[in-house]
């Protein structure tokens, strides 16, 4: 049986050598530390398990919901948005809940790119915005994010005829895999160039509860004419550690959300109306969680970059997400030192070239890892470090 040609076309899974790697490894009865996926570690808090179990009793709850969301729900979102970055949205108009956030970041292209469209999609970025738009039978062009530029995309080097075909827009900060924060000012300059272009910009914003040293990130919402040009991609996720709850929400411009829903209510039917209850509990509830959570992954960030130092790695301390953006030694590809890491110490990374070209060069540590792993791992590359002076087989 032929596949599509969308799914011929997909690029190789950059992670598949180290993978098979792991589980020869892991065959032969050796243990592995992996500071390679961002799933936070740190349970649900309580207070939202509870509601979830006390809303699973409801029969109410064991039905079709609808794909919008309950009425509660976006009244929640739009509270939560209020609150918290001062932003007005209409839950009515302007709020769609989301199977996760995931969910609305794979679709969106399907709802404003054409065959031959062009989406402007930064690199290194979560692989899913490039994806999606090959999957909706459009062209990615990438936009270089390089320390030079702390990581924000330059707009003014995108071609004229390239901006011209584009439909879309995709931005993330704080940044996933970089760690890069942007702030009000980056967002002004991005709806000055949609407004030009006439782009729809898509903001994915799941990491701006997770940040360091009294850093608060903000909203691409907060600035004027955003509503009018883009939509906001958030997520329960990572802010209170319900990844596998797979509960998120887009916000912003009502005709952009509306395509949206109209797109993902010919696919699904929604989030099971007890896990949105429990989403009402954890957005309206104790925030203290949120602080708790980040004090960990402060300590965690910075017992990490202290070691990579030590090998010789190039670290600057992300302000917010869940990553650590490492620059390698010369003379390896990220791929390489990923897997001299593994060979050497038993230690799984990811390397920069799985989010793209631009990647190259650098790893990405993950700080969703427990802390006895965290020691064990740490240890194991210090140990590493002194057997070998912190080198392996190198490829220039």
């Amino acid at each position: 049986m032929k596949v599509s040609k969308r799914i011929a076309d997909l690029p190789p899974y950059l992670f598949v050598q180290i993978s098979r790697k792991i589980a020869e490894k892991k065959a032969r009865g050796e243990r592995v530390i992996s500071f390679a996926i961002g799933d936070p570690d740190i349970p649900t808090p309580e207070h939202v398990i509870q509601r979830l179990c006390r809303e699973a009793r409801v029969p109410a709850n064991h039905r079709y919901p609808e794909t919008y969301g309950l009425p509660e729900f976006r009244q929640a979102i739009a509270a939560w948005y209020r609150r918290r970055f001062g932003v007005v949205l209409d839950p009515e108009t302007e709020v769609l809940p989301l199977i996760g956030s995931k969910e609305g970041v794979g679709h969106i292209a399907f709802c404003y790119i054409d065959p031959g469209d062009v989406a402007l999609v930064p690199d290194p970025a979560y692989p899913v915005y490039s994806i999606s738009t090959m999957f909706a039978g459009g062209q990615p062009y990438f936009m270089p994010l390089t320390a030079e530029n702390h990581f924000l995309p330059d707009l003014d080097r995108i071609p004229a005829g390239v901006a011209g075909r584009a439909k879309l827009i995709w931005i993330n900060y704080p940044n996933n895999p970089t760690g890069a924060v942007a702030g009000l000012d980056f967002f002004e300059r991005v709806v000055a160039f949609a407004r030009r272009h006439d782009l729809v910009v898509c903001h994915d914003a799941p990491y701006t509860e997770v940040a360091f040293d009294g850093y608060r990130p903000v909203s691409f919402l907060q600035v004027p004419g955003a509503m009018d040009v883009g939509l906001e991609f958030h997520s329960l996720s990572k802010s209170y550690n319900m990844t596998g709850w797979r509960v998120g929400m887009a916000a912003g411009n009502a005709q952009i959300r509306d395509a949206l829903m109209r797109f993902k209510s010919n696919l699904d039917s929604g989030i099971p109306q007890a896990i949105q209850y429990a989403a009402i509990e954890a957005l309206e509830g104790d925030q203290g969680c949120i602080g708790e959570h980040n004090a960990v992954y402060q300590r965690r960030r910075d017992r990490i970059i202290e070691v990579l130092r030590e090998i010789g790695l190039g670290v600057m301390p992300p302000m917010a997400s869940l990553y650590i953006w490492a620059r390698i030694p010369p003379g390896y590809t990220s791929a390489d030192y990923a897997t001299l890491l593994l060979d050497g110490a038993g230690v799984v990374v990811t390397p920069g070239t799985g989010y793209g070209q631009c990647g190259e060069g650098y790893i990405r540590v993950s700080l969703t890892v427990a802390d006895s792993d965290i020691d064990e791992g740490l240890a194991r590359l210090r140990d590493w470090a002194r057997r070998t002076g912190g080198i392996g087989p190198r490829t220039t």
